[in-house]
């Protein structure tokens, strides 16, 4: 099967904002679209084995650099508002309704895009087919003290652009030694996280985990139980919640974060595109 290839910046917005990239994956005559949104400090290229895995199926995909990730313009990893983010998907959206014409579209987010994308999804579910998360994030890991959930507030307000080392690294992602080495030497994956970024996406948290009903999408979520940045609880609070009468939790036993840089994201993957592809 042909597949085409394609990325280059978003200029031309619909909302006001700082300029975008997209890359794609698009086999001729496609069975389904999908709609990539990635992570925190992240970008939509290092999914492009997963995109190539789909389209050799028939199923198409375009992944988005969202605002201060990757290739698009704007400061690292800041946002004034969460809801910047769901503005950046909207044009995610216009990109594969442009490519998908008949054909049905999904969307699909990891850790912070899994949040991005259960926001979008709840406020703006437009004519997605089903919605696909990966490790969302809809709380931490690790415990944080009070003290220092107080000092981000204060510095959200004082100096929002404050960035502080994430902590983010390869290690805690795969146990693949190759994505391992991949993601700690990418020049477009960045080590740290802004004071308003921290304090935003704990307020869209509560949001998306309070209106988890209203979600009533299809739904596949998968996480492993292995997870060192994102709560697995967390998640699966929110996969309860959910109002959808058609809804997948997808358990992997000792996986990290990136369940698609493992050894098993080809059996993950696949798992996916039989999933989207029951339902078109």
């Amino acid at each position: 099967m042909t597949v085409h290839h394609d990325e280059g910046a978003v200029t031309q917005r619909a909302v006001p904002g700082p300029a975008l990239y997209f890359t794609s994956a698009m086999p001729d005559n496609p069975k389904a679209v999908v709609g990539v949104v990635h992570g925190h400090a992240d970008h939509g290229a290092r999914y492009a084995h997963v995109m190539d895995f789909w389209a050799a199926r028939g199923i198409g995909s375009v992944a988005i650099d969202l605002r201060g990730h990757g290739r698009a313009t704007g400061a690292r990893g800041f946002v004034t508002r969460f809801e910047e983010y769901l503005d950046d998907t909207a044009e995610l959206a216009r990109l594969v309704a442009d490519r998908a014409r008949e054909a049905p579209v999904f969307l699909f987010g990891h850790s912070m895009g899994g949040l991005v994308v259960a926001l979008s999804a709840i406020e703006a579910p437009r004519k997605w087919r089903g919605v696909l998360l990966s490790a969302p994030y809809f709380g931490l890991a690790m415990d944080v003290s009070a003290a220092k959930k107080a000092a981000g507030r204060i510095a959200s307000r004082l100096a929002p652009r404050l960035g502080l080392p994430s902590g983010l690294k390869g290690s805690d992602m795969s146990h693949d030694p190759n994505r391992v080495r991949e993601h700690d030497e990418d020049p477009l994956v960045f080590p740290h996280a802004t004071a308003r970024w921290f304090r935003e996406s704990t307020k869209a948290q509560a949001r998306a985990l309070n209106r988890a009903r209203a979600l009533t999408l299809p739904l596949y979520e998968v996480f492993g139980t292995d997870d060192r940045i994102v709560s697995y609880s967390a998640g699966r609070r929110f996969f309860d919640a959910v109002g959808s009468s058609d809804k997948t939790f997808d358990e992997r036993a000792g996986l990290f974060h990136e369940v698609l840089m493992e050894y098993e994201w080809e059996d993950i993957a696949g798992t996916m595109e039989k999933w989207m592809l029951a339902r078109i």
